[in-house]
């Protein structure tokens, strides 16, 4: 398997009127595969969701080189960048992150209307929510969910556009254990069927189904 991220050397600095220099990033190097479930530990502070939006090119790097899928991320425009964000990574998020009077079908749908992929946009979201089993979602308004639901529709919206890289941030966080289970199962099978799945968690628990469990302390692997 081919590296989908290599990252070498990287630093994000940040810097605050009176104080020094916080390194919440400290010349860090990863790689990780294609097809690889990676997950990211750490107390809070530690830097592991500072790493995670970078790799999904929301937060940019003070000094280093990250590449994904062979693209030096960093030497992107900011039009550039939203639109390989949108074709190659989908987000799940620990608040979901969903429009709550929208449906299930208009929240999966969004990232839809902003690709350069030719897609059914119906046929994929109803074959997704068919492997998923959320098809009764797909009427329901969000608000009416509950917070298993609502993180079942937030995978299926990551999942929707066919991206190659899948982050998810503290996706069990807010879930009762049976949930969670079911959530992390479900981001397992999406490890499985070939795309690459990095998550940041505090639960051991949700940990130990990845390939590959990474802590980070200081900014550091």
């Amino acid at each position: 398997m081919e590296n989908i991220i290599e990252i070498k050397n990287l630093y994000k600095t940040y810097t605050v009127k009176g104080a020094e220099p916080l390194n919440a990033i400290d010349d860090l190097s990863l790689n990780v595969k294609e097809g690889e479930f990676v997950a990211i530990k750490g107390v809070s502070g530690s830097g592991k969701t500072t790493l995670l939006n970078i790799i999904g090119t929301l937060d940019s790097p003070t000094k280093g080189s990250v590449k994904i899928l062979g693209k030096e991320i960093s030497k992107m425009k900011p039009g550039q960048l939203a639109a390989f964000r949108n074709d190659n990574i989908g987000f799940v998020l620990q608040d979901f992150a969903l429009i709550p009077y929208n449906t299930g079908y208009e929240n999966i749908e969004v990232p839809l209307l902003f690709t350069h992929k030719k897609i059914n946009h119906k046929e994929m979201i109803e074959k997704i929510a068919k492997d998923i089993k959320i098809e009764d979602l797909l009427k329901q308004k969000v608000n009416t969910m509950s917070g298993g639901q609502k993180q079942r529709v937030a995978i299926a919206r990551a999942l929707v556009n066919d991206p190659k890289i899948i982050l998810a941030d503290e996706p069990t966080g807010a879930l009762d254990n049976k949930t969670k289970k079911i959530i992390i199962d479900m981001l397992r099978s999406v490890a499985d069927s070939g795309k690459t799945v990095i998550m940041v968690t505090h639960d051991d628990k949700a940990a130990s189904v990845a390939d590959r469990i990474i802590t980070i302390s200081d900014g550091k692997i």
